[in-house]
C-alpha cells in the first residue's frame, strides 16, 4: 500500500517505495491523539530522529480521517515530506484506520518555538558539501540511476576532502553600528532557512566582514540542520564548474548538483558582471531553488542596483529578499576588534596603543588585524609590552604601505562603470544630466583623492579650464549638504552613498 498524501501549497508529497512499518497500537480518539501520535511516531522513526526533527518542533491535529502535521517553515515542510512520508502514513493508519490521509502545513505559531528550542549540536552524519575551485570532479555521465549512485559517491568524497576547512563562527563576529543589521539578518535567516529572508544579499567594501558572515551562516546551518545539503562557494568556483560542464558536455550533471541543494551560499557575485552565460545559469538556478523553498545567500562589493553589468532580472531577484549593507567599521568597532585580536594573540598592549591602531587603520578589518599581527610579532621578539610610542614606530612602514595612490584614470574607469557611460561621453561637451552629474563627481573625486591641480583635472576630463573644475567641486559639496540624490541604474540614490561607494572601489582596487 502506498502512502496517501495531499498537495500542500503547490508542493506534492512524493510517494515512497518504502512500505510503512506495521504499527503496534490501534486507532485512538481525538482527545488523546497528540500523545498517542508522538508515541507511535517515535516508534516509526526512531528515538534519535524523533528528538531531532519532531519533539517540540511540530504540531499534530486529527480532523475526521485527516492527520495534519504543522511545521515551522516551507523549507522544513519540503524536507519532512521527502524524509518521513512513509513513517507519517504508518502513524496515521494506526491512529485513524485504513481510510487515513495526512497533510503537511506551515504553522506560523511554531516559528518562534523552533527558534528557541533548536539544538546547537555539531553535525555528525551531514550531507553538506563545500565546493571549491576544482571543477574536474564534475561527472560527464547522464542522469540515469547509475549516474545518481556515482554522484552520491562523489558527494561523500567531497565532504571528506573539505571537512578540514575552518569556517568562521558567527559568535566571533564583532558587531557595531556599521554591521548590526547584516549580522542580525544572518543570525535569523540561519535559524529558519528559506523562511524570513530569501535571498539574503550582503554587500560592502573589501575586508569589512561579508565572507565572515557567509561562513558563519554556513556553519550554523550545518549545526542546526546536519542532514541538509549545504553548498558554499565563490562565484568564480561556480563559473569554473559551469565552464567545465560545458566543455565536458555534462551540464545536466552540473544542474542536478546545484539545483538539488537545500542551501546555496555564493560569495562575491559581482564576479558575474559582464559574463552573460554565467548570469543566465545562475538566474535559472535561483528560480528553481526559490520555487522549492530553498535558502539563498549572496555577497557582493556593491548594492545589486550598482551592479550595472548584471541582467535586470537577476538584479530584481537579488532585491526580492533582504539587502544588507556592511559599512567600514566605526572607531568604536575598530577599537573592540583590535582589543579582541590582542586577547586572541595574547599580546600585552596598552589602551593607548589600541586607540592609536584603531584611529590609524580605518579602511577595513583586514588592515587592522594585520597591524595587530605586526605588534604581536614585535612582542615575541622583544618580550616587551606594546606602548603607544612603540606602536607608532613599529607600524610606520605598514602605514606607508597602506597608502593607495589614486590616479585620474582610475576615477574615470570607476565612474564610467558605475553610471554605465562611455569614456567619450564623460569627456564630451554634452550637458545632459546623466552625463554632467557623473562628470562633476569625477572632477570632485579627482580633487579629493589625487594631488592633481584644477587645470590638470580639467584638461583630463575633456580639455576644460580650472574654473569648470572649481564649479563642479562646489556643486557636489552643495549636493552633499542638501542631501540630494542621483540616478544610477534607473533608481535614485543618496549622493553621499554613491560617493562613498566610489571611494571604496577606488581605495580597494
Amino acid at each position: 500500500m502506498q502512502p496517501k498524501s495531499l498537495a500542500v501549497e503547490g508542493t506534492l508529497c512524493g510517494s515512497t517505495q518504502k512500505q510503512p512499518t506495521e504499527a503496534k497500537l490501534g486507532p485512538v480518539n481525538t482527545e488523546t491523539s497528540e500523545q498517542s501520535i508522538t508515541q507511535l511516531l517515535a516508534q516509526q522513526v526512531g528515538e534519535r530522529s524523533f528528538q531531532n526533527w519532531f519533539a517540540g518542533k511540530v504540531s499534530f491535529k486529527i480532523e475526521g480521517n485527516l492527520l495534519t502535521i504543522g511545521v515551522a517553515s516551507p523549507f522544513l515542510l519540503s524536507w519532512m515530506q521527502k524524509k518521513f512520508s512513509s513513517q507519517i502514513y504508518a502513524t496515521a493508519l494506526a491512529c485513524i484506520g485504513s481510510s487515513a490521509e495526512y497533510r503537511f502545513e506551515v504553522n506560523p505559531d511554531l516559528v518562534q518555538v523552533s527558534n528557541n528550542k533548536t539544538s546547537n549540536r555539531e553535525p555528525t552524519h551531514s550531507t553538506t558539501v563545500t565546493l571549491e575551485t576544482n571543477p574536474s570532479s564534475l561527472s560527464s555521465k547522464n542522469t540515469s540511476g547509475e549516474h545518481k549512485r556515482s554522484d552520491q559517491k562523489n558527494l561523500k568524497k567531497e565532504v571528506s576532502r573539505y571537512k578540514g576547512r575552518l569556517f568562521s563562527n558567527l559568535s566571533t563576529f564583532v558587531t557595531g553600528k556599521s554591521n548590526q543589521l547584516a549580522y542580525t539578518a544572518t543570525l535569523q535567516a540561519s535559524d529558519q532557512p528559506g523562511v524570513l529572508y530569501n535571498p539574503l544579499f550582503i554587500h560592502g567594501g573589501v575586508g569589512v566582514g561579508k565572507t565572515h558572515l557567509l561562513e558563519g551562516f554556513y556553519r550554523k546551518v550545518r549545526q542546526l540542520y546536519p542532514s541538509l545539503q549545504v553548498v558554499f562557494l565563490t562565484s568564480e568556483s561556480f563559473g569554473n564548474y559551469f565552464s567545465k560542464a560545458l566543455q565536458e558536455r555534462s551540464v545536466p550533471s552540473f544542474r542536478q548538483r546545484f539545483r538539488n541543494v537545500d542551501v546555496l551560499i555564493i560569495d562575491d557575485v559581482d564576479f558575474f558582471e559582464s559574463k552573460r552565460i554565467f548570469q543566465e545559469e545562475l538566474l535559472h538556478t535561483i528560480k528553481h531553488l526559490e520555487s522549492h523553498g530553498r535558502q539563498l545567500v549572496f555577497s557582493s562589493d556593491r548594492h545589486p542596483r550598482l551592479l550595472t553589468k548584471m541582467s535586470e532580472e537577476l538584479t530584481t531577484r537579488f532585491l526580492s529578499g533582504l539587502v544588507c549593507r556592511v559599512e567600514s567599521p566605526e572607531i568604536e568597532l575598530r577599537l573592540e576588534i583590535a582589543r579582541q585580536r590582542a586577547l586572541k594573540l595574547k599580546t600585552p598592549i596598552t589602551m593607548g596603543a589600541l586607540e592609536y591602531v584603531s584611529r590609524r587603520f580605518t579602511n577595513n578589518v583586514r588592515e587592522l588585524e594585520g597591524a595587530m599581527n605586526c605588534l604581536q610579532t614585535y612582542h615575541v621578539m622583544t618580550k616587551q609590552k606594546i606602548t603607544t610610542s612603540m606602536a607608532r614606530q613599529i607600524l610606520a612602514d605598514l602605514e606607508r604601505d597602506c597608502i593607495r595612490i589614486v590616479k585620474l584614470d582610475d576615477i574615470k574607469q570607476i565612474v564610467c562603470s558605475t553610471f554605465g557611460i562611455s569614456e567619450a561621453d564623460l569627456k564630451s561637451s554634452r550637458r545632459a544630466r546623466n552625463i554632467s552629474q557623473p562628470r562633476m563627481l569625477a572632477m570632485f573625486l579627482g580633487r579629493k583623492l589625487t594631488q592633481a591641480a584644477y587645470s590638470e583635472i580639467g584638461e583630463f576630463f575633456g580639455g576644460r579650464n580650472h574654473s569648470t573644475v572649481m564649479f563642479a567641486e562646489k556643486q557636489v559639496r552643495k549636493w552633499l549638504e542638501n542631501r540630494s540624490s542621483i540616478q544610477v541604474a534607473l533608481q535614485e540614490w543618496p549622493m553621499e552613498e554613491i560617493i562613498e561607494s566610489l571611494e571604496q572601489q577606488l581605495l580597494a582596487s
